[in-house]
């Protein structure tokens, strides 16, 4: 059975960083896009940043010159670097990864939250 676990959020001041980390484990034949989303309350689920297989990324235009996503193809395993932190960064924060396995499709994360305050 596909899992993904995500870890590292967290309370941290603005200004700050964090690093976010999401492995897939289970019977995993190849991973394709992943990507973080986050959702703050009474707010629908938005995309913050994506990176296909191949390495290339896309930024939602809050996040750009302050996030990095990467992934390590050999551990299964996708980041997020948070730089900068703003309150508004507040959110509970999913990975989902497009996964082939028995059983293909995208995979969710529990997720993760990450608190920006003083």
């Amino acid at each position: 059975q596909v899992q993904l676990v995500e870890s590292g959020g967290g309370l941290v001041q603005p200004g700050g960083s964090l690093r976010l980390s999401c492995a897939a484990s289970g019977n995993i034949r190849r991973i394709n896009d992943m990507g973080w989303y986050r959702q703050a309350p009474g707010k629908q689920r938005e995309l913050v940043a994506s990176i296909t297989s191949g390495g290339i990324t896309t930024y939602q235009d809050s996040v750009k010159g302050r996030t990095t996503i990467s992934r390590d193809n050999t551990k299964n395993t996708v980041y997020l670097q948070m730089n900068s932190l703003k309150p508004e960064d507040t959110a509970v924060y999913y990975c989902k990864a497009g996964i082939v396995a028995a059983v293909t499709g995208d995979y969710w994360g529990q997720g993760t939250q990450v608190t920006v305050s003083s």
